[in-house]
């Protein structure tokens, strides 16, 4: 097997996207213009998206650091507005969508239609992430959209395989259609909740960090496998075991929380970039195969189809959200910032991604008749345009409106003050454990380390407040960057003697390497982690 295109793939993503760091373009955005010029470009492989690839190898560990990511307990506070969009929203753009494709375009089957509209329905996980965490979206937003990201595929895919047995003349009927979602439904988030309590005792109870990272990466293939084994929904087994580990992380050690965070971390930034990628790189492929549309003609219906879908999840979001205001005294008191402008928001973030691609390639060439699959040409470039457009429309003018709407953001003062309380709370109980252990003789220290235990303790209270106070008016930093900074000059100044000494042969590879390691540690502990 030839690997250079795939390494090439790779390293010419991961660099497109190092890049974006230092654009204003988002990185989904420049990876997927860098990938439609590129694949016009002498030398340049051609790239076909596998959907026996995508869908069960690359969906699902994407789909496992975004739910890690996400609050359970944000998902569960929001759950009326996630269910609405990502089980109602995906059924109504299906049928919606596919219904309108079928009296727009002259000679498109109404079963071929609707194959259309369930591929195109849902926004994609991966571009709804990377996008609002780019723009810096307002958090209940960014987590409606995160919590819609995560269940929609599931709801796609099974609305997709009913739509397609109609199509290839298996038979469908709306009871079954129904039965075969409630099954995938109930039975992925079976498996994921069978599955997540001997996961995370496992990960519990290994002793190294190695071993644990290493059942981590494994999980979400272990649970999306055993859940399509069984014919029920590998998607919210996937996001099921997820949310629930990411809530009790913390009962994990903490080497194997900081390994973990940095290898998902690579994970997710290597997947999100060749998947953006492959995205451009499928233009000549989905040109090659338009068959007897013109590219006129085709051209035409993808700006037809790409304002349909745009305007059909406004036409679903401002309902979904004022009925239930509407209906519901219980709910307009607990959403009382509710506004016309965030269902705009929700409405215009619906970018969709690889899965839809992903989907769209996994349609059969011919039907139970032996005869060609109406029309599938023109539903894959369909869905490669409907995916381009909301990238490259909705995501580059999201930052824009979101300006021009005047959104609230993030309250970094609220959240610092909210920060420096919690680290209050806990240090005073932290103290109040020091001041138990050593009224016991057993625990004895001598004074100069008692003091630096309870040094360290004040210094991590007092370090959040410090953000809130003022600034160095010569530097502009606030006390605890200054003392960060110095923190890490020092460190920085022992490393180079370590460094020396092993060159100079005083120690060897290995001590240097303890050495470090510890004052890695050192410095991972005075410098608070901040997510670009």
């Amino acid at each position: 097997m030839d690997v250079a295109p795939l390494v090439g793939l790779i390293a010419a993503s991961a660099a497109v996207a190092g890049a974006a760091r230092r654009t204003p373009v988002p990185a989904p955005l420049l990876l997927v213009a860098v990938g439609l010029v590129a694949s016009y470009l002498p030398g340049v492989p051609q790239y076909t998206l596998d959907p026996h690839i995508v869908l069960p190898l690359i969906l699902p560990p994407l789909l496992h650091t975004a739910a890690l990511d996400s609050s359970y307990l944000d998902l569960r506070a929001n759950v009326r507005p996630v269910a609405l969009l990502s089980v109602g929203y995906v059924l109504f753009a299906t049928v919606a969508v596919g219904w309108l494709a079928y009296e727009l375009i002259p000679d498109l089957p109404l079963t071929a239609a609707l194959v259309l509209g369930a591929v195109i329905a849902p926004p994609d996980a991966v571009a709804a992430t990377a996008i609002a965490r780019r723009v810096g979206l307002p958090a209940r937003i960014t987590t409606i959209l995160q919590g819609e990201s995560l269940v929609n595929d599931a709801t796609a895919i099974t609305a997709y395989k009913v739509a397609l047995a109609a199509a290839v003349g298996e038979g469908a009927s709306w009871v079954g259609g129904i039965q075969e979602f409630l099954v995938a439904a109930v039975g992925g988030i079976g498996v994921g909740l069978i599955l997540m309590v001997p996961l995370h005792w496992l990960r519990t109870h290994l002793r190294e960090a190695i071993l644990q990272n290493t059942l981590s990466l494994l999980i979400p293939f272990v649970a999306y496998a055993a859940a399509e084994q069984v014919g029920a929904s590998g998607v919210l087994a996937v996001v099921t075991v997820a949310l629930y580990l990411g809530h009790r992380s913390w009962q994990v050690d903490f080497e194997t929380r900081l390994q973990e965070a940095a290898v998902w971390k690579v994970v997710a930034f290597i997947l999100e970039s060749a998947v953006f990628a492959l995205i451009g790189l499928q233009l000549p492929v989905v040109l090659k195969d338009l068959g007897e549309y013109s590219v006129g003609q085709a051209l035409w219906y993808a700006v037809a189809v790409f304002v349909l879908v745009v305007a059909m999840r406004f036409v679903w979001s401002y309902p979904a959200t004022y009925l239930p205001l509407c209906l519901s005294s219980r709910i307009r008191e607990r959403e009382r910032d509710s506004d016309w402008r965030r269902p705009l928001i929700v409405s215009w973030a619906g970018m969709r991604g690889v899965v839809s691609l992903a989907i769209a390639f996994s349609i059969p060439m011919v039907v139970e008749d032996g005869s060609p699959f109406p029309s599938r040409s023109l539903v894959l470039f369909l869905t490669f345009t409907t995916v381009i457009g909301t990238l490259v429309v909705q995501g580059l003018s999201l930052p824009w409106l979101i300006k021009l709407l005047k959104l609230p953001g993030r309250d970094a003062q609220a959240e610092t003050l909210a920060e420096a309380q919690a680290q209050t709370v806990a240090s005073q109980a932290a103290e109040a454990r020091i001041d138990e252990l050593m009224s016991d003789q057993r625990n004895c220290l001598p004074q100069p380390l008692e003091d630096r235990l309870r040094t360290v303790l004040e210094r991590r209270r007092n370090s959040v407040w410090e953000r809130l106070g003022q600034t160095n008016p010569v530097t502009g930093e606030s006390a605890d960057d200054t003392y960060r900074r110095l923190t890490r000059e020092a460190i920085a100044a022992e490393r180079e003697v370590f460094v020396r000494l092993r060159d100079e042969r005083r120690i060897d590879d290995e001590m240097m390497r303890t050495l470090l390691r510890k004052l890695d540690l050192e410095e991972a502990a005075a410098h608070r982690e901040v997510d670009e």
